[in-house]
């Protein structure tokens, strides 16, 4: 499904991998039967392998992880938080176009 270098977060391990990490992360929050969220996986695809030891970059479905969904107040997939250092630093709502996500990460990863 997603390529080798897009992690998974789910309830139990999004703490420890997102808000412990010491380098950005971007998160895309989705779920399988949301189309736009399907036809914007390859552009996390492509974001994971440009940033890779950079930026820690997955997906968290949110059918089955709901509390970060909650804790998040995610109510529109797709949606992408950016985090560094434990807080969220960036969102966005819906498609996204990739030179707007490298922008961001390009700064933040500097």
């Amino acid at each position: 499904m997603a390529a080798e270098n897009v992690h998974e977060f789910t309830d139990d391990n999004f703490e420890s991998e997102v808000l412990g990490s010491e380098t950005p992360v971007l998160v895309d929050f989705w779920a399988e039967w949301c189309m736009p969220c399907r036809m914007l996986a390859p552009t996390i695809d492509e974001l994971a392998q440009q940033f890779d030891g950079k930026v820690k970059v997955g997906k968290l479905d949110t059918d089955a992880n709901r509390d970060v969904a909650v804790k998040y107040a995610i109510t529109s997939i797709p949606t992408i938080l950016i985090f560094q250092g434990g807080e969220v630093a960036e969102k966005f709502v819906g498609l996204t176009n990739k030179d707007a996500l490298a922008e961001k990460l390009t700064a933040m990863a500097s």
